[in-house]
């Protein structure tokens, strides 16, 4: 894999991004690859002897990325390639960046599930995110429907140790102690992905209300993948990740209209399982 770089803030994790690049290398014949110098994200040294392709994972806002609006900075790449047409559109929009022929939409790959039989005795539902990207709307909204439903557990799989950053699940651990105390939901922090595949499977329902502008979201393909109804804002990517086949709602700023539209999204969909 080292036609796709690693820099400081890469190499300890084990996010949507790091996986992705990874598992795609024994797909690349390693004599193509050594034609090529492939950076996700995070510049440091460029290679004037290689084919040179950006692959944009961040927001143009990113300062690593906003150094995209300079024309002369952008020539210094082959291609740049994005992973959704709306983070393409945001770094047009924003950064000024001309449409031509250099940039490039290849949406993220993943490894597809084998579909299997769900649980009959629960209907079980999954968020296997990082914390801030909606956990705290939905640890209230799954305890107000267990007031009504008494046959759904919520497995939760979220942890900032993903990216190597332990210290800060700190902010986030009266959630996860929200979570440990409910006898309908069960927190697993951090798994390695054969654990986490398996427990994706058995899910019915994926959960995610998320606030958070994702570029792409591996976590909905992955659960498309898998067979589940997946409940999710509109925010950022994710129209373009459901492709129209999920159960979306409007994404609203405030939590107040936030919480309670998925709250009824959800129930509904629980209803329907």
């Amino acid at each position: 894999m080292a036609f796709v770089e690693e820099n400081e803030v890469s190499v300890n994790s084990q996010g949507g991004t790091e996986i992705t690049k990874r598992s795609i290398g024994k797909y690349i014949p390693e004599e193509l690859a050594e034609d090529f110098q492939i950076i996700p994200s995070r510049i440091r040294d460029l290679k004037e002897d290689k084919i040179r392709i950006y692959w944009a994972h961040d927001l143009p806002e990113d300062p690593e990325c906003s150094k995209f609006a300079d024309e002369n900075f952008r020539n210094k790449f082959h291609k740049i390639v994005f992973s959704s047409h709306w983070q393409m559109n945001e770094f047009i929009t924003k950064l000024r960046i001309p449409f031509s022929s250099k940039l490039e939409v290849i949406e993220t790959p993943i490894e597809p599930f084998e579909l299997v039989d769900k649980p009959k005795d629960k209907i079980r539902l999954i968020y296997f995110s990082t914390p801030h990207r909606g956990l705290d709307i939905l640890v209230p909204v799954f305890k107000h429907l267990c007031e009504k439903h008494n046959d759904i557990h919520l497995d939760v799989f979220s942890s900032f140790k993903i990216y190597g950053w332990e210290e800060a699940d700190k902010q986030f651990e009266p959630l996860y102690d929200e979570i440990r105390n409910h006898p309908q939901m069960t927190y697993h922090g951090f798994a390695q992905q054969d654990e986490l595949r398996k427990a994706i499977q058995q899910a019915h329902i994926l959960a995610y209300p998320s606030k958070w502008k994702e570029t792409s979201c591996r976590v909905l393909m992955e659960s498309m993948s898998a067979g589940l109804l997946c409940v999710h804002s509109n925010i950022a990517a994710l129209p373009d990740t459901a492709g129209g086949l999920t159960s979306m709602y409007q994404y609203s700023d405030d939590i107040r209209e936030h919480g309670p539209t998925f709250a009824s999204y959800l129930n509904f969909g629980i209803e329907k399982i």
